[in-house]
């Protein structure tokens, strides 16, 4: 690999192994899985139910251990850092999307993007703008103020992307970001999470049992039987 593409990797997995247990039971859910996502590069994980596909991403966002491996963000190794720097660098390079939006529903919805950059130090007037620049990108400048149960499922999932991408990530990982959503409004959301990550020049790892969707990915990783 040349220095430069080197230098473009974002996110890389390396020899990720988990096992859980049903049981005395050992249930082999990840058997050395290694792989890389670069900066502006929209990678599809698919896999049957059961793969272990949000494991991996669990694992790849920080939120979880591997049993053995590496992840490394950035040029940063996570398996040499103590939790509070794995928090620290989850927060300041990783934005996530999930199947269910998981919005506050007592917070609007500038609000509840507005919120995770103050967790990470922003001042409030500047989470505000950027909520509001965000809200603007997915199409919903109009709703800022409206909180959860005003917003269709859709509007809900646009919101919880911008979110995912509030704090400047270097790459976005999503689990079934249209899992919930009728066909046609999951094709609407995938084309705006799909914009705005490639107009950002972010990663993006992608998980999704939506083979049209996974045609869009620049490529796409299958995950099975432990395996890529």
């Amino acid at each position: 690999m040349s220095d430069g593409a080197e230098r473009n990797v974002v996110l890389r997995l390396d020899k990720i192994v988990k096992t859980f247990h049903q049981g005395e039971r050992p249930l082999h859910i990840l058997n050395g899985i290694s792989a890389e996502v670069r900066a502006g590069e929209l990678v599809g994980l698919i896999g049957p139910s059961g793969a272990g596909k949000s494991t991996l991403l669990h694992i790849a966002g920080l939120l979880e251990r591997a049993d053995s491996g590496d992840v490394i963000i950035g040029g940063q190794a996570a398996s040499q850092l103590d939790d509070g720097a794995r928090t620290a660098l989850r927060r300041g390079t990783v934005g996530f999307v999930y199947q269910y939006h998981h919005l506050l529903p007592e917070f609007s919805a500038a609000e509840n993007i507005a919120l995770p950059q103050m967790i990470a130090g922003a001042r409030k007037a500047d989470a505000n703008a950027r909520a509001l620049e965000l809200l603007a990108q997915v199409g919903l400048g109009e709703r800022a103020d409206h909180r959860p149960a005003r917003l269709s499922g859709g509007e809900q999932q646009r919101v919880a992307i911008a979110r995912g991408l509030a704090n400047r990530p270097a790459i976005l990982l999503a689990d079934e970001p249209t899992g919930n959503l009728d066909p046609h409004t999951a094709e609407s959301v995938f084309d705006v999470l799909i914009g705005l990550v490639r107009n950002a020049g972010l990663a993006g790892l992608i998980a999704t049992h939506n083979p049209e969707l996974a045609k869009r990915m620049d490529r796409v990783l299958h995950l099975e039987n432990g395996g890529l």
